[in-house]
């Protein structure tokens, strides 16, 4: 983001609501010479003072987006854009370590190469956000809107997703040790190339899920739901599926000149599960020994 163009921005937000310089400054607790700074294009506020002054002007993030509509375009003619359309926030390497983001609205913004750990977005919406490259360790995204987003080689680690809301979500070679889905529902969420073993569901629902290529040796989906799920090429060694309910999900190994992956996919236990007819003749495709204890349903 330019500094000039958010300069302008905070002016004209400024001067809609009727405040001066130094009136401004009074509810942020700073300089009048600082507010002018900004204004003038030499400095720029941090991520914490940008929150409190798009909550005084009574505005989001996206208004100091350099496409955002400007007072200054409000005449001119109107397009086919749907009224109230968000535009894309770029906040590349910008650090942004403990951030208050809960709540905010945020469409198709960028965080790349960004600092997130310990970060809240708690309620926020962040509809087809970009997470690339970033250390989102420890960040709370409870109840978040994260639909059409992708977390691409960013660290998650502890982070918190409970009763986030995980449409078309693209998890893709990230890191998620200790990191907890609770009360979540997945749908076509993508996973690809993650170890999985030390993260955490707890009472999920997983629609239309694709684990692809993905670490999920030891994990215990016990009592879960999984519907139109894939696990493509994924390690399954000693997954426990005990009590869980599977309608149209497939299991494709990976290609092995022995049959060590068959091998290793005896080892699934899925004891007590529920599941349709074709989800079961898939797996004694599989060579699976016993499914005695399983309910078809």
């Amino acid at each position: 983001m330019e500094t000039k163009i958010i300069g302008s921005k905070i002016a004209e937000g400024r001067k809609r609501i009727n405040i001066s310089q130094a009136q401004l400054a009074g509810l942020l607790f700073i300089s009048p010479q600082a507010v002018g700074k900004w204004e003038r294009g030499e400095s720029m506020p941090d991520i914490t003072t940008f929150n409190r002054i798009a909550e005084i002007l009574g505005v989001d993030l996206n208004y100091f987006s350099e496409n955002f509509p400007s007072a200054a375009n409000e005449t001119a003619p109107k397009t086919d854009q749907p009224e109230g359309r968000q535009m894309p926030v770029n906040l590349t390497a910008v650090n942004l370590e403990g951030s208050d983001f809960a709540g905010v609205v945020l469409h198709k913004g960028k965080f790349k190469a960004s600092p997130l750990r310990g970060a809240d977005f708690t309620g926020a919406d962040l509809t087809g956000t970009l997470f690339d490259v970033s250390d989102a360790g420890e960040a709370i995204f409870d109840e978040t809107n994260l639909t059409d987003c992708r977390f691409s080689i960013t660290d998650l680690t502890g982070a918190s997703f409970r009763k986030s809301i995980l449409v078309r979500t693209d998890f893709n070679k990230s890191l998620l040790p200790g990191t907890k889905f609770t009360d979540a529902q997945l749908t076509d969420v993508k996973l690809t190339m993650i170890d999985l073993r030390e993260t955490i569901f707890d009472n999920c629902i997983f629609n239309d899920v694709d684990f692809n290529y993905s670490d999920l040796r030891g994990m215990r989906f016990e009592g879960h739901t999984f519907s139109g799920v894939r696990f493509d090429k994924s390690a399954l060694n000693d997954v426990s599926f005990t009590g869980a309910t599977l309608r149209n999900v497939s299991f494709r190994l990976p290609f092995s000149l022995t049959n060590k992956s068959y091998r290793a996919f005896k080892t699934v236990c899925f004891d007590g599960a529920k599941m349709d007819k074709l989800t079961y003749a898939g797996l004694k495709g599989l060579w699976v020994d016993d499914l005695s204890k399983v309910i078809v349903i």
